[in-house]
């Protein structure tokens, strides 16, 4: 079967939640979306009234189940896209996305498990596209979350993470590297091979594992990962600018 063109499509803002103080998801109505895998991410592209174009790249946050299209914005205080995206955006408000785009850092409950997930920072979102993507699924299969922040108030989707995680839909893990509030009973340093040893599941299993953060977390998190004896060819790897945990 020939592949699907990636073409630009028409998005309307549906709905904005609040992450946290500096994120925020924007829910889309996209006209003719082709369906995407969690994992998989867009082009945004802006167009001013005189002309000016930018665009930027953002994951996808929303199940593929999910009839509409979300996105989770992190603000980048020197950024073009991201402060126009926090601060002015409306419902209502139409703008272009380009997508879906990306495959091999992506994943369907047809490829199985167990899954091991590690993120930094904004790096959870795409994560969070397959977790839920696994819950719409109603999937028992294994799925363990790392999420590594700054601070507690930094972590998205933490009320959402708590009810997935009550329904045994995951076993979360979190660690704070700045502050940890009072009785905090998680991790409180960077990834390290205990910690990930400590959240599985083992090697031996042979989980699908996925690494979504920071450029430096990330290939961090990967050598800890082989170091344990994950199988490089099992860890997939997304990386981004220096933001994040």
């Amino acid at each position: 079967m020939a592949r699907q063109p990636i073409v630009w499509h028409t998005a309307t803002v549906r709905e904005l939640v609040a992450e946290t103080s500096h994120a925020r998801t924007i829910v889309l109505d996209v006209a003719d979306w082709p369906g995407h895998i969690a994992g998989q991410h867009v082009d945004l592209r802006l167009t001013a009234e005189d002309g000016y174009q930018t665009q930027r790249s953002y994951s996808l946050a929303s199940a593929p189940e999910d009839p509409h299209v979300a996105l989770t914005v992190e603000r980048i205080d020197d950024g073009e896209v991201s402060p126009y995206l926090l601060d002015e955006l409306r419902v209502g408000d139409v703008f272009e996305l380009r997508g879906p785009i990306g495959g091999p850092f992506s994943w369907c409950v047809e490829r199985g498990g167990p899954l091991l997930l590690v993120g930094g920072g904004s790096g959870l979102v795409p994560l969070m596209a397959m977790l839920r993507h696994h819950s719409a699924r109603r999937s028992e299969l294994e799925l363990r979350l790392l999420v590594s922040a700054r601070r507690w108030q930094d972590v998205l989707y933490r009320g959402e993470l708590a009810q997935h995680a009550e329904r045994g839909a995951v076993q979360a893990r979190f660690t704070l590297t700045r502050e940890q509030p009072a009785g905090w009973s998680g991790f409180d340093r960077r990834i390290d091979t205990e910690m990930l040893a400590a959240v599985g599941p083992s090697p031996a299993a042979q989980p699908h594992v996925f690494v979504c953060g920071p450029t430096p977390f990330v290939e961090r998190a990967a050598d800890l990962l082989v170091e344990l004896g994950h199988q490089p060819s099992a860890i997939r790897a997304e990386r981004f600018g220096p933001t994040g945990a």
